[in-house]
C-alpha cells in the first residue's frame, strides 16, 4: 500500500507560484532562499519530503522545517530565517569600538616604527593588548575581522587623503575679491565691453618645471593588427626644464605667454612689459595672480612705479591658487601638448610651446568661472 502523508497540503496562489519559480531560478539571490523556494514548489506539486530531499541534495529535517514554517507562518516567512537564530556574537560592541579607536591612532604613537597601520600589524597589536584593555574576546582576532570592522565604520588607516589647510586668516575675504573680478567679467561679457578705464582682465601664473625630454630610441608608430599604441623605449635623455609665464584674457580667451628658463622678478617684469605693449595705452590692465615673491618684490614694485595706474593686481589667498582661472588652461595644456611630449633640446621645447600658444590664439577659448559665482552681487 503506497505511503500517504498526513501533513497538510500547501495552498499557493498564482502570484506566489510565479514568485517562487522566479526565485528558485535566480542566480543572484542567497542560496538558502533559492533552495527554500524550490522546496515549497515541489511540496506544492505533491512531492514527498523524501523525494524533495533526494532531488535537491539535502536532508529531510531541513525540508520539514521549511514546509512547517510555510504552513504555520506563510510563504514569506518560510523563505527567511527566524529572528534569533545562529550563534551569538562573541565580540562585544565595546570591543569593536576599541578596535576602531586604535585604528584612529598612528602606530608610531603606540611604540611602533611604522607611520600607517596595516591590518596585520593592527591585529597583532590588538591581540597583545586586548586582555589588559578588558576585551578578551579579541584574543584570537585576525586580519580579516579587523578589515571588516574598519570597513563597517568607514575607517581606512592605511590610506592618506590630502587636504589643504587654510593658513591665510583673510582667505574668505580675498576669495570674494577674486570672485568679484570673475563676476564683473561675466557682466562685461554680456554687455559687450569693459568700462572705458579698463582694457583687459588677465588671469596669470607660472608653470615651472616643464621637462625637455628626448627619446633614447625612435618611437614606433601604431601598426594595425600588431600593436595599437605608439611604442616607446623606457629610457630617455633630459635637457633641463623650462617655465611658462602666461596670462589668459578672461574677456577674449587670448593667451599671452613667455617661455623662459627661470621665473624670477626679471621674467615677471618681462611679462608685464609684454602685456603693456600688447594692449592700448592709457587704460588699466587688471591681473589676478598669486602671492609668489616675484610678484611683490622690490624690483617689481619699482617697475610698476614707472607705469602708474597701468596695472591693478588682485591676489588670490595663500594656498588658494586653485581660484586662479589660468590653472584650468595649464591643466588643458598638460593633457594635450605636454602629455608624452619628446624633444631634441630645450630650444625645441620652447618652440613647440610658442607654437601651441599661437594655435590657441587662432581659436581662443573663453574660460568661465562658476564656483560660488551665483552667491555674489556686483554693485
Amino acid at each position: 500500500m503506497p505511503f500517504v502523508s498526513n501533513r497538510a497540503r500547501l495552498r499557493l496562489s498564482q502570484v506566489e507560484v510565479e514568485m517562487l519559480t522566479a526565485l528558485s531560478q535566480s542566480r543572484t539571490e542567497a542560496a538558502g532562499r533559492v533552495r527554500r523556494a524550490a522546496i515549497l514548489l515541489r511540496y506544492h506539486a505533491s512531492d514527498t519530503v523524501s523525494e524533495i530531499a533526494r532531488s535537491l541534495g539535502t536532508n529531510r529535517p531541513r525540508v520539514e522545517r521549511c514546509v512547517s514554517k510555510a504552513l504555520e507562518l506563510g510563504v514569506a516567512q518560510a523563505l527567511a530565517d527566524l529572528p534569533g537564530r545562529g550563534r551569538r556574537p562573541a565580540m562585544t560592541p565595546e570591543a569593536r569600538a576599541w578596535v576602531v579607536s586604535l585604528a584612529c591612532q598612528k602606530p608610531k604613537d603606540v611604540g611602533y616604527a611604522q607611520e600607517l597601520w596595516t591590518t596585520r600589524l593592527l591585529a597583532q597589536h590588538i591581540r597583545k593588548q586586548c586582555m589588559a584593555a578588558g576585551h578578551p574576546s579579541l584574543s584570537k582576532l585576525g586580519r580579516g575581522t579587523v578589515s571588516k570592522i574598519l570597513s563597517a565604520n568607514q575607517v581606512r588607516p592605511h590610506r592618506i587623503q590630502y587636504y589643504l589647510e587654510r593658513r591665510d586668516p583673510e582667505f574668505d575675504a580675498k576669495m570674494v575679491q577674486v570672485l568679484h573680478v570673475y563676476k564683473e567679467v561675466e557682466i562685461w561679457r554680456e554687455q559687450g565691453a569693459p568700462p572705458p578705464d579698463l582694457v583687459a582682465v588677465l588671469s596669470y601664473d607660472e608653470k615651472p618645471g616643464i621637462q625637455a625630454i628626448q627619446n633614447s630610441a625612435p618611437d614606433l608608430p601604431p601598426t594595425p593588427g600588431k600593436h595599437a599604441a605608439i611604442g616607446r623605449d623606457h629610457e630617455y635623455i633630459r635637457h633641463g626644464t623650462l617655465s611658462l609665464l602666461a596670462g589668459i584674457d578672461l574677456l577674449s580667451g587670448e593667451v599671452l605667454g613667455l617661455v623662459r628658463t627661470r621665473h624670477r622678478s626679471t621674467e615677471f617684469i618681462e611679462f608685464l612689459e609684454l602685456a603693456d605693449a600688447h594692449y592700448p595705452p592709457g587704460a588699466r590692465i587688471r591681473i589676478v595672480l598669486d602671492n609668489h615673491s616675484a610678484h611683490i618684490s622690490r624690483q617689481t614694485r619699482s617697475f610698476l612705479a614707472t607705469l602708474p595706474n597701468r596695472f591693478e593686481f588682485t591676489f588670490t589667498p595663500k594656498h588658494g591658487s586653485w581660484l586662479n582661472l589660468i590653472e584650468s588652461f595649464f591643466g588643458k595644456m598638460a593633457k594635450t601638448l605636454l602629455r608624452g611630449i619628446r624633444v631634441a633640446s630645450a630650444d625645441e621645447l620652447k618652440a613647440r610651446i610658442d607654437l601651441y600658444l599661437k594655435e590657441v590664439n587662432q581659436a581662443p577659448v573663453v574660460f568661465r568661472w562658476k564656483y560660488k559665482l551665483e552667491t555674489l552681487s556686483v554693485v
